[in-house]
C-alpha cells in the first residue's frame, strides 16, 4: 500500500473512531463492545494472512513486538471505552493529541534519544496549560468527568509508551503481522476484564452501536492499526505524530455535527492550546529557521 494512502486512512479512521467508540458503548457494555470489535478484526486479519500465503510470525522478537503493543491496544482502548461513557468524542480525540508530547518526554529518559529543543519544551508547556484548562472546566462540571479525563491521560500515556516500545524492539514485521499479533495478545486481557466487570455476556447494542462495532472491527482495529504500523515503519516519528494534530479538529466537528456535542468555551480554549502546543512541538524549530535572517 502506498504510504500516502495509508497516512490518509489513519487520519480518517482516527478522526471517526472516538465517535464510533461512543456509539458502540452507548448501551452500557463498553468492555464487551471492545472485545467484539477486536474479535472481528482478528478473524479478518487471520483470514487475510492465510489468503495471502503469510503466517503469523512467532519468533522471540516478534512475540516481544506483539507484547510491546499490548499496553497501547488493551490498556489504552479499555480506558478510552470506559471514559467514553462520560466524555464527548471530540474531547477524547483532543486528549490523544497529547501523544507526541508524551512520547517526546518519555524518549528523554531513554539512551540514544535526541534531546528536546527549545520549541519542543514550549510545546510541552503549552500542552500542560491546555490540559489544565480542560481539567479546570471538567472540575466545574463534576467529579465523574474529571475522573474520565484522568483515565484518558493514562490511556494516552500507555499508547505513547507502547508505540516507542514497538519501535525499539524493531522486529521488522509486516504491518499485518504486527496488527494481528498485537490484537491476539490483547484479546485474553479484554476477556478477563469483561468477566470481572460484571457486564452481560450478550453484548447489548443499539442499531447504530452494532454498525459502530462492525466499523471499528474492520476499520478502527484492522485497517487502522495496519496502516498505523505501516507508516510507523516508513516515516519519522514527527511525521506520524502529525496525525494527532489533524484528527482532533475533524473529530470535534464530527461530534458537533452527528452527536449534538457542544463544547464549552473553556474546553475549546484548552483544545486550541493543545493543538497550538502540537504545532509548536512538531514545527517550531523549522519555522524558527525559516524566520531567521539569512547570514
Amino acid at each position: 500500500m502506498p504510504t500516502s494512502a495509508a497516512y490518509l486512512i489513519v487520519v480518517l479512521v482516527w478522526a471517526t473512531t472516538p465517535l464510533a467508540i461512543k456509539w458502540s458503548a452507548e448501551a452500557g457494555a463498553p468492555v464487551g463492545s471492545v472485545w467484539l470489535r477486536m474479535a472481528i478484526a482478528v478473524v479478518l486479519g487471520l483470514a487475510i494472512l492465510y489468503a495471502s500465503g503469510r503466517r503469523l510470525s512467532l519468533t522471540k522478537r516478534a512475540l516481544a513486538s506483539y507484547a510491546a503493543a499490548v499496553p497501547g491496544v488493551f490498556g489504552a482502548m479499555a480506558l478510552s471505552y470506559h471514559a467514553s461513557q462520560t466524555l464527548a468524542s471530540g474531547l477524547m480525540s483532543v486528549m490523544f493529541g497529547l501523544a507526541p508530547l508524551l512520547s517526546g518526554l518519555m524518549l528523554q529518559l531513554l539512551p540514544g534519544a535526541n534531546k528536546l529543543a527549545r520549541w519542543h519544551w514550549i510545546g510541552c508547556v503549552l500542552g500542560v496549560v491546555g490540559l489544565a484548562v480542560i481539567f479546570a472546566d471538567s472540575l466545574s462540571v463534576g467529579q465523574q468527568q474529571l475522573g474520565a479525563l484522568a483515565l484518558m491521560v493514562v490511556a494516552v500515556t500507555l499508547f505513547s509508551g507502547s508505540g516507542i516500545a514497538v519501535q525499539r524492539v524493531a522486529a521488522g514485521l509486516h504491518p499485518l503481522n504486527q496488527t494481528v499479533g498485537a490484537l491476539l495478545l490483547s484479546m485474553p486481557c479484554f476477556a478477563v476484564l469483561w468477566l470481572v466487570s460484571g457486564e452481560p455476556l450478550m453484548v447489548p447494542l443499539t442499531q447504530r452501536g452494532l454498525w459502530s462495532v462492525l466499523y471499528l472491527g474492520v476499520f478502527g482495529s484492522l485497517l487502522g492499526f495496519l496502516c498505523y504500523y505501516l507508516i510507523l515503519s516508513r516515516l519519522s516519528a514527527a511525521t506520524v505524530a502529525l496525525v494527532t494534530l489533524i484528527t482532533p479538529v475533524l473529530a470535534l466537528g464530527l461530534g458537533m455535527a452527528f452527536n449534538a456535542e457542544q463544547p464549552s468555551i473553556s474546553m475549546v480554549v484548552g483544545a486550541l492550546l493543545i493543538l497550538t502546543a502540537l504545532g509548536a512541538y512538531l514545527f517550531g524549530d523549522r519555522l524558527a529557521r525559516l524566520a531567521a535572517p539569512p547570514r
